[in-house]
């Protein structure tokens, strides 16, 4: 298999750049062959946006060669969800069932996420895909998604809800299944913080789930120059010397496993991933 992961779930706190890694990611597996998967957790559109896809469904759609694309929605995971998890007939799932799921699912715990994250992990476990690339929710809100199966089992003792929520989270923090946590972070204030301290609950709570955390936006350095009044780009260049020396302190704190170039003067969203997939193949 061209890859070494089944699993690539992506996080990051809104802004980072998330959906432009996943879809680099998913494209970089696609090109070597493999046959891959990317899902939208969020139903936001960023991850087929920048894989420049303008209709994607629930339902997994061929983009390229070896390239599939599908958005979350919540009413098709959770009507799929109970026909395909609770084996309940698909007539029945458009009636009082789903209705009454659903208004469980927003008052009970980890229920919601666990029909989001189960639609992504079933990808995984009935296979056919070589890798499946999640562009995942949030840093802020990973938490509750990944801790989604412990919670359901900590709620049902046996019985064919336990048994999925343990099959899940043995996805999540067995090596053997091979998933990957990629976090991605801007070297600022905020977004360190909030990395630093979801890598912090993950040595706590999860310390088997593989992760890698990425500095992206990162600006190349400049080379230093005398100030000069005659050289009117002495200002925007003062200034990304600086912003770029800041950026360094924050690679200390942070230290992250990889670093993904600033793609300058480029607003097109497929060619920032275009640049980006040159550096996610390194990895």
């Amino acid at each position: 298999m061209p890859t070494t992961e089944k699993l690539d779930l992506v996080t990051g706190k809104g802004g980072s750049g998330k959906s432009a890694v996943a879809a680099a990611l998913a494209l970089d597996a696609a090109k070597d062959g493999a046959r891959v998967l990317a899902i939208d957790m969020g139903a936001t559109g960023g991850l087929p946006f920048h894989l420049g896809v303008q209709s994607a469904t629930f339902e997994p759609k061929n983009v390229q060669s070896g390239l599939f694309v599908s958005v979350i929605d919540r009413a098709s995971a959770l009507s799929e969800y109970l026909r395909v998890q609770m084996s309940v007939p698909a007539a029945a799932t458009v009636g009082p069932i789903t209705r009454i799921f659903d208004a469980l699912a927003s008052t009970a715990p980890a229920i919601r996420e666990i029909v989001t994250l189960g639609k992504v992990l079933w990808e995984v476990k009935r296979g056919g895909w070589d890798l499946v690339v999640a562009d995942a929710p949030p840093t802020g809100q990973i938490p509750g998604y990944l801790r989604a199966p412990r919670t359901i089992a900590e709620l049902v003792s046996k019985g064919r809800i336990r048994d999925q929520a343990d099959w899940m989270d043995a996805i999540l923090t067995d090596g053997s299944a091979r998933t990957r946590l990629v976090v991605v972070a801007l070297l600022e204030e905020l977004p360190v913080s909030e990395t630093t301290e979801l890598t912090a609950w993950l040595d706590t709570e999860f310390p088997l789930i593989y992760r890698t955390v990425v500095a992206n936006r990162v600006l190349p350095p400049l080379p230093v120059i005398e100030p000069s009044d005659h050289v009117p780009t002495d200002d925007a260049a003062q200034l990304h010397r600086a912003l770029a020396a800041e950026q360094d302190e924050w690679a200390k704190f942070l230290a992250p496993d990889h670093q993904l170039p600033a793609v300058l003067g480029v607003s097109d969203a497929e060619e920032i991933v275009s640049r980006l997939l040159a550096e996610v193949t390194r990895w």
